[in-house]
C-alpha cells in the first residue's frame, strides 16, 4: 500500500511540475486539460519508476564519467517520450516542445520541483 501511495504522489507532483514548467518557460507549452494533465503525469511517473532505472543501469558508464551529468540528459530523454506515448494513447500532443532547450529548461524545472516535494514529503514523514 505504501508503494502506490508513493507512486499516486509522484503523479502528483509530476503534475504540478509540468504545469510549473509550462507556466515558466517559453518554449515549453502545455495545452491540454485536467484529464490529459493527469495522464501525462502517470506516464512520466511510470517512465521514471520503470524505464529510468533501466537507462540508469545501462548508461552506468557514462553517468560516472560525467560525474552523473548525464542524469540530465536521461531525465530529458524520459520527458521526451511523454508527448508520444500521450499521442499513442489519443491524448493528442498536449505537450510541445520548441527545440532541445527548452526541453532541458523544463527537464531541470520538473527535477528541481520533485526534489524539492519530495524533500519536504521526507521531513514530513519523521
Amino acid at each position: 500500500m505504501k508503494i502506490i501511495g508513493r507512486f499516486i504522489f509522484h503523479i502528483f507532483t509530476n503534475a504540478v511540475a509540468i504545469l510549473i514548467a509550462a507556466n515558466v518557460i517559453s518554449g515549453f507549452v502545455w495545452n491540454g486539460d485536467l484529464v490529459g494533465l493527469a495522464v501525462a503525469a502517470f506516464v512520466l511517473s511510470a517512465i521514471n519508476t520503470f524505464i529510468r532505472p533501466i537507462l540508469k543501469m545501462m548508461l552506468g558508464p557514462l553517468l560516472v564519467l560525467t560525474f552523473g551529468l548525464f542524469i540530465i540528459v536521461i531525465n530529458a530523454a524520459s520527458l521526451f517520450l511523454v508527448p508520444y506515448l500521450l499521442q499513442i494513447l489519443g491524448f493528442g500532443e498536449p505537450i510541445a516542445f520548441a527545440g532541445y532547450l527548452p526541453l532541458i529548461l523544463a527537464t531541470l524545472i520538473i527535477s528541481a520541483v520533485n526534489i524539492i516535494v519530495g524533500f519536504a514529503a521526507r521531513m514530513g514523514y519523521k
